[in-house]
């Protein structure tokens, strides 16, 4: 790492253009020809991608930074932070370190914490970074992790693996087998080390494959930002033979929502109702989950259909997701689309319903945004309808 990136002029001219197009920047004469202008520009684009994902990054002075990709590939501080909150004990090793964010926040639940990463340049400026953070209780191997795991050969509390997709593996249906490393067959491996494990994956995965893949989970956790299914953790316990937890957590602005189920637990008779006075619709992270109804037994609401995955009730409640009062309930055809949508303006969702928002906007001339919210869904008589709704939360 050339770390003539770190003198002042250079870092003041960063933070000058920190809310700049690289691109325009990227055009000018380079003012520091000691330096390589590549990696000046590269430290700016990434420094502005962690300015809302990292900003304890982002607000060090002389942090250094890897490519923008590398920090877009990264955790955000928020779910680093509740990753931490699942890990017990004294120490973790994360075999795949990366940019470091996980270990920073691991480090403050952890009294020791080590860090791998093969990619030797990486791992100097994570080094760097921890100073700079004033981080005392991370070690950094730049080395194979199984390599480390056999020198250092000693018990730890956590291994924590985010196994990324091997190059040839594009294209194929996402299995973890097919990443580095290949945490399915090195298992065993791992369980000599530790009794518990944590495995962060994509949210592309699909979770029967990750289950089918490993052994002796415990929990999956389903971890959402504002909505927006972040990533999947995989939680193994050596002695664990019993039925797998799920839990969801939305990580909202001020708050967190979470629910929890167990897998294949014996669910009773899910009710099915036309739509009643509110309309219910689960978060992102609980969709992804695939607990459909066992949201719909534990808050006591009905279902409109087997396949919409959309709730209704006449009461009110404090709801994962988004909660909507019911303004009028349309059948889908020409002469109700006249009367109450076409040329209107309203936000549109689509639940178990045959034509896309794109082509209902065209075919009825509706424009988006407004306080109206309309669903396009299909009820228990396997009707097409149109429920339109008020947005309360």
């Amino acid at each position: 790492m050339d770390f003539t990136i770190l003198e002042i002029k250079i870092q003041q001219f960063i933070d000058n253009h920190i809310n700049t197009d690289v691109s325009k920047v990227a055009l000018q004469k380079n003012p520091f020809p000691e330096t390589d202008w590549a990696l000046i520009l590269q430290q700016l684009a990434a420094k502005q991608k962690a300015k809302s994902k990292l900003p304890t990054w982002f607000e060090t002075p002389t942090i250094l930074y890897p490519s923008k990709i590398s920090v877009e590939q990264t955790s955000s501080e928020k779910t680093a932070e509740y990753k931490a909150s699942l890990v017990f004990g004294e120490s973790l090793i994360d075999l795949t370190g990366g940019f470091g964010v996980d270990d920073f926040y691991f480090s403050k639940t952890l009294n020791n914490v080590v860090h791998c990463e093969i990619n030797t340049e990486l791992s100097e400026i994570v080094s760097h970074n921890f100073e700079q953070l004033k981080v005392k209780n991370v070690k950094c191997f730049a080395d194979d992790s199984s390599e480390v795991l056999q020198k250092l050969n000693q018990k730890f509390d956590w291994i924590y693996i985010d196994p990324s997709r091997r190059n040839d593996a594009k294209g194929k249906v996402f299995m973890l087998k097919d990443c580095l490393p290949n945490v399915p067959e090195l298992l065993d491996f791992y369980f000599s080390f530790s009794d518990n494990i944590m495995i962060k994956t994509a949210p592309i995965l699909d979770i029967s494959s990750g289950i089918s893949e490993l052994k002796n989970i415990a929990q999956i956790h389903i971890v959402a930002l504002e909505n927006e299914v972040k990533e999947l953790l995989f939680i193994l316990n050596k002695n664990h033979k019993s039925t797998i937890e799920i839990k969801t957590i939305n990580l909202l602005k001020n708050k967190q929502e979470t629910f929890q189920f167990q897998l294949n637990s014996e669910v009773k008779n899910t009710n099915y109702s036309v739509p009643k006075k509110y309309l219910f619709e689960p978060n992102a992270a609980i969709m992804k989950s695939g607990g459909f109804d066992e949201i719909a037994i534990q808050f006591g609401l009905e279902k409109l259909h087997q396949h919409s995955h959309l709730y209704t009730s006449n009461e009110i409640m404090d709801f994962p997701g988004r909660v909507f009062e019911i303004k009028n309930t349309l059948d889908y055809n020409k002469a109700n689309m006249k009367s109450f949508l076409e040329n209107q303006k309203a936000n549109i969702t689509t639940r178990n319903f045959p034509e896309t928002v794109e082509n209902i906007r065209k075919k009825w001339k509706i424009k988006d945004g407004g306080n109206l919210y309309s669903f396009f869904t299909t009820d228990m008589t396997n009707s097409k309808i149109v429920v339109l709704c008020e947005k309360l939360k």
